[in-house]
């Protein structure tokens, strides 16, 4: 995993939520919308570095997301979620493009 975005767990998902501004998409392995995201990540990591936490979580190693499969409802991989200041505040499922997830960011997580 790059740098930029780290490996969500049970052990981590928390550092994530609790943060002023944070992006985790959730994914399994053989999954092309999840592969999708991960450029979309790649992108997004670098240019919103400092401002945004961006993680993943790989729902299908096992026991790694135990906890995080009782916390929250999943119909579809990847699903994506952004929180601001400890909240959830936008989920998506399915794959969501750049420039979507772009302006979400912007307009939910880093409005003025």
């Amino acid at each position: 995993m790059d740098d930029l975005i780290g490996n969500v767990t049970d052990a981590t998902i928390d550092a994530y939520v609790s943060s002023p501004a944070a992006v985790v998409v959730f994914g399994i392995a053989n999954c092309e919308g999840c592969a999708f995201m991960d450029s979309v990540l790649a992108d997004l990591a670098p240019r919103l570095n400092g401002r945004v936490k961006f993680g993943k979580a790989k729902m299908h190693v096992p026991g790694a997301c135990r906890e995080i499969k009782k916390r929250y409802t999943f119909e579809t991989y990847p699903t994506t979620h952004l929180y601001a200041q400890g909240k959830l505040v936008e989920k998506r499922e399915g794959t969501v493009d750049l420039a979507d997830l772009d302006r979400a960011i912007q307009s939910l997580l880093l409005k003025s």
